[in-house]
């Protein structure tokens, strides 16, 4: 079985759930700490297993652009590739290629943009990002999804959710009619999206249920939204999303917004955020000058 709740709150969404890969079962809710190119940076292989770590995220965009999908496929996949034998989820590129602005082009068929390395031009349609995960040989992949941000119209939200749905049927499509490279199970999670609309959330919620995914993500949030904001739409999504699949909040990190999330029935979250500010000798505590959880360790001693 791959997914399975072990225990649910009483008083709240919360849930205490169990996710079986073909690398290994990890216990959820849980924070997946970011590898974008292999590696989550300033932290040594020993170290994640030290921690506890039980999944990581890759990132698809990097990943192809480097080291290339032909150095990954020589290595047996990115498993073999970074020595890590704990299961692995990688993101499709799209919130990557949302990022890149001036360099893309959206079209029905998929994503033209220029590498941010050399400037080199590359298309990514819903079936190429399946192809590409086949061989960087993830446990969980993403579908490829478009991300607004926000604010943004909701002409231009409602147009954005009806291309990530037929992308994600597509990605379907082609994850059906393709198989695993490494002999190794993969699974493959939906996207929803619908910015800050209510209805549009559920509208895309009942889309991608439909299509039918082994798990569904919410994208297209801690984009620009107040917190407040936020919470209220994972409140609402998750109502109208399964409660025997996994359920992902994408790209949000900080202490509260985990534990207001928890509190609303998510699952799985991950951010670059915890690592980079470790890497700039900052620290979550329950107090702190900036903000209630966060202390950074190079200004102390002016405090002494």
């Amino acid at each position: 079985m791959f997914f399975k709740v072990l225990s649910q709150d009483k008083n709240s969404k919360a849930r205490v759930s169990e996710i079986t890969t073909s690398h290994g079962t990890f216990e959820t809710p849980i924070f997946m700490p970011v590898g974008t190119q292999a590696t989550v940076k300033a932290i040594e292989q020993r170290e994640l297993e030290e921690i506890g770590a039980q999944i990581i995220l890759g990132n698809t965009y990097h990943l192809y652009l480097r080291p290339g999908t032909e150095v990954l496929n020589k290595a047996g996949g990115l498993h073999k590739f970074m020595n890590w034998n704990k299961p692995i989820l990688t993101d499709s590129g799209g919130f990557q290629v949302f990022s890149l602005s001036g360099l893309r082009k959206i079209s029905g068929e998929g994503v033209e943009f220029k590498s941010h390395l050399d400037g080199s031009l590359h298309m990514f349609t819903p079936e190429k990002v399946v192809n590409i995960q086949r061989m960087i040989g993830s446990d969980i992949m993403m579908v490829l999804d478009e991300c607004l941000e926000n604010p943004a119209e909701y002409s231009k939200v409602e147009t954005s959710i009806k291309l990530t749905t037929d992308w994600a049927k597509r990605s379907r499509v082609e994850f059906q009619n393709t198989a695993p490279l490494y002999g190794k199970e993969q699974f493959q999670f939906g996207i929803i999206q619908g910015s800050t609309y209510k209805e549009l959330r559920k509208r895309s919620v009942e889309d991608l249920v439909e299509i039918g995914f082994d798990g569904y993500a919410i994208g297209g949030l801690a984009v620009g939204e107040a917190n407040e904001v936020m919470y209220d739409i994972v409140e609402h999504t998750t109502e109208f999303m399964p409660t025997d699949k996994p359920r992902y909040l994408m790209g949000v990190g900080t202490p509260e917004d985990l534990l207001n999330a928890i509190e609303r029935g998510v699952d799985m979250f991950d951010c670059v955020m915890p690592t980079r500010n470790a890497r700039n000798a900052t620290i979550f505590t329950t107090t702190g000058k900036f903000r209630p959880w966060r202390f950074r360790i190079r200004r102390a001693c002016r405090r002494c």
